[in-house]
């Protein structure tokens, strides 16, 4: 059975960069308020026009430059994102045909902040069957055109930011590097703690005028259920990878968290008992941007040297829905 191996890793960020100073334009905050809660500085936003498609392909072509591959070597596309450029197709067939290969499967996956690690396992099993050889693996998000960029939305505005992250995974025969095994869950009991409700298809109409006037149509998240959850699963996830492969975390040399809260993730890293230069974070510059943090950092972490061949890497997710999950890789 091949085993599924990361080839190469890219990332794309916008040239726009969005400060704490700069969002006390728009609201009452402060940056030390903002860096007390949730660690962010700065975060990148789209200029107007630009597309996640477009972002996805910039990071897409750098993952293909990285792995010695073309656009025309690709099987499938697996894309993750809360934030399609259009209601309906999915982001997944824009990118396909920005990168002009025809014809090739494009699959959206909906889970939010994990959506990279769900796009993974989705990926792996693929793999593992042997139905692709090479796929290539997405996250993508414009989270800034759909903030309430004002005093009444500040909770949430202040933590995301825009960007895409992408991997070229592919079929290896080498037992000693590749995905060794992800783990996948979710909860339904608390979909409406992190969401956003109008605009919907339960709705009708989708959205009206008392909706906008209302703020109905900006995402809601009840922040302390979030974070008590997240500082439990995450770990929890973790742990069940390092148990299904029999290892511990004094195994990891690398963790890469989802980059919601720089609070979650030192939490966390406390929980599994790591330093912090087995952990990955970037969320100081680039805060929130869900489906892409982890590959972003992936990318970040490979080009800068921490992520190395023959490193036990470990991933880990979590968001909306209520979704989580975990990834062990040998790199």
């Amino acid at each position: 059975m091949p085993r599924t191996v990361f080839a190469g890793t890219g990332y794309y960020v916008p040239e726009r960069v969005i400060t704490n100073h700069d969002l006390t334009q728009w609201m009452d905050t402060s940056d030390e308020w903002i860096v007390e809660r949730t660690g962010i500085r700065e975060r990148r936003w789209v200029p107007e026009g630009m597309t996640g498609a477009e972002m996805a392909r910039r990071a897409s072509l750098m993952a293909l430059e990285e792995a010695g591959m073309e656009p025309g070597d690709i099987d499938a596309i697996v894309l993750g994102t809360l934030s399609p450029d259009v209601f309906f197709p999915g982001t997944g067939v824009y990118l396909q045909k920005e990168l002009g290969i025809p014809g090739v499967p494009a699959l959206d996956v909906r889970a939010q902040c994990s959506g990279f690690v769900y796009g993974l396992s989705v990926a792996d099993a693929w793999i593992r069957a042997g139905q692709y050889r090479t796929i290539l693996l997405v996250g993508v998000e414009i989270q800034s055109t759909g903030l309430d960029i004002s005093t009444r939305g500040r909770d949430l505005a202040v933590l995301f930011g825009d960007g895409a992250g992408a991997a070229v995974l592919v079929a290896g025969d080498d037992d000693a590097r590749g995905v060794l095994s992800t783990h996948i869950h979710a909860d339904g009991r608390y979909a409406e703690m992190l969401w956003g409700e109008c605009g919907s298809s339960r709705k009708h109409p989708r959205i009206t005028c008392e909706d906008i006037e209302a703020g109905r149509h900006y995402p809601k998240m009840e922040g302390r259920e979030v974070f008590k959850h997240a500082v439990t699963r995450m770990p929890e996830a973790v742990l069940e990878a390092l148990d299904a492969n029999g290892l511990t975390t004094a195994d990891i040399d690398v963790l890469v968290p989802h980059q919601a809260n720089l609070r979650i993730s030192q939490m966390v890293q406390r929980r599994l008992g790591l330093r912090d230069d087995q952990v990955v974070n970037n969320i100081q510059r680039y805060g929130n941007t869900t489906a892409a943090t982890i590959p972003i950092a992936l990318a970040e972490a490979v080009r800068e040297g921490r992520i190395q061949r023959g490193h036990l890497v470990a991933l880990a997710a979590f968001g909306s829905g209520f979704t989580w999950g975990s990834a062990i890789i040998r790199w």
